[in-house]
């Protein structure tokens, strides 16, 4: 039996670990559910008070993703990146600089630069936080907890799904990039100020395991993420325009992002729970063969049943499956996952720089995005099929794996 001492000393091990995860969750909120993902509620609003095409709105997508890739490859060739507390603090200064300054211009070349800027601030303090908690909880033996960091991008997008309308009263498309960063430079404060300790803690390397240092173990696994990416990005971008251009489904279409957010949250918990049941293939194959379905009715859905049932199952899904993707490559490159999670999120990264500018283009061409949804719904399909046969998962469920 543990002393009064020693339960003690665990109560506030438990307490201090939660904090940091309660950054984590934080910093997430600012760098991607805001910093990235702030861009699809308001880009109605550039589209409606500016006049920008869908082609210029992906393209601009797509240089946030470009800058996304630049960060993951940054972090892949040069893993010191993952240690150095100042590249951390100098990308989240950067990801709250490009937020707000989108809301001063409105150059086309400057709306560029930011994106970009903004994309590789994302991807570095992504994988900078993925792998800092990761081990903090990890090495206290709540590894279990990991998940629910990814809830706070769940959180941002709930937030600028809600928010964003307000902004919109109050001025215009401009006042709603400015507010959003300020929201996201408050959040900021609070993750340096409950992760203060993470630098801390993981400044102890954990004992290196065996593990193969080639990249061989997540190749396919690579594909079947990259194919998501060029899939998944065309809704992420684009759903809230499209419900915005739905006749009659003009003043929902904000809170489309909302649905997309309030699913979001619960499912980077649901669908590791789920994996430690039925194996991290199983429920990698449902997660894709559910955000298929959701894809493709909003391609012929013009009812509000159709949207409702594109977003929930586009935010139930979309994180669930970066939460069992980093898990698995975790999971199969032992004492590298930090590698492997860059390296993956490279490869997501990829699909997420040609999708947005293709599936703008082509919408442009067909008038509508009848067409890059099916072509959407097909490459996600594809990745489904390729994690089907991948012969690289373990055959028995998750649990008791330690994750």
């Amino acid at each position: 039996m543990r002393t009064k001492t020693e339960k003690s000393t665990s109560t506030q091990h438990d307490w201090a670990d939660l904090k940091v995860l309660v950054g984590g969750i934080c910093g997430m909120i600012v760098v991607m559910g805001i910093g990235r993902f702030a861009y699809t509620p308001i880009l109605p609003l550039m589209q409606r008070d500016l006049g920008i095409s869908n082609t210029l709105a992906g393209s601009l997508a797509g240089l946030n993703y470009l800058g996304y890739l630049g960060g993951a490859l940054l972090c892949t060739f040069v893993p010191a990146v993952l240690r150095s507390q100042r590249i951390a603090t100098s990308m989240l200064l950067l990801s709250l600089i490009t937020t707000i300054c989108m809301g001063f211009t409105t150059a086309e070349m400057w709306w560029g630069l930011l994106r970009l800027s903004g994309g590789v601030a994302s991807a570095v303090l992504f994988v900078i936080i993925s792998a800092e908690v990761g081990e903090t909880l990890t090495r206290r033996g709540h590894g279990h907890w990991f998940g629910a960091l990814y809830c706070g991008t769940g959180f941002g997008i709930a937030l600028s799904g809600m928010l964003v309308p307000q902004l919109d009263k109050f001025g215009a498309w401009d006042y709603s990039w400015v507010g959003m960063g300020l929201v996201a430079c408050a959040f900021a404060f609070l993750s340096a100020l409950l992760g203060r300790q993470r630098h801390h803690v993981s400044a102890f390397i954990p004992a290196v395991v065996k593990s193969d240092s080639s990249l061989r173990p997540i190749w396919i696994l690579a594909l079947a993420y990259f194919l998501e990416g060029l899939g998944y990005i065309v809704t992420a971008t684009f759903i809230v325009a499209i419900v915005a251009a739905t006749p009659g489904m003009e003043r929902i279409a904000p809170y489309t992002w909302v649905v997309v957010g309030v699913a979001a949250i619960p499912s980077t918990l649901l669908w590791p729970h789920l994996a430690r049941r039925i194996g991290n293939r199983r429920a990698l194959i449902a997660a894709y063969a559910l955000q298929a379905s959701g894809i493709w009715v909003s391609a012929w859905s013009g009812s509000l049943l159709g949207v409702l049932y594109a977003a929930f199952t586009f935010g139930g899904t979309f994180l669930g499956i970066v939460a069992l993707m980093l898990a698995e490559g975790k999971l199969r490159m032992g004492a590298q996952g930090g590698r492997a999670a860059a390296f993956l999120t490279a490869s997501f990264s990829f699909g997420q720089v040609l999708g947005p500018a293709l599936a703008g283009w082509i919408a442009d061409l067909h008038h509508g995005f009848t067409l890059p949804l099916i072509l959407a719904t097909g490459l996600v399909v594809a990745g489904g099929v390729l994690i089907m046969f991948d012969q690289r998962f373990v055959t028995a469920p998750l649990a008791g794996r330690g994750d």
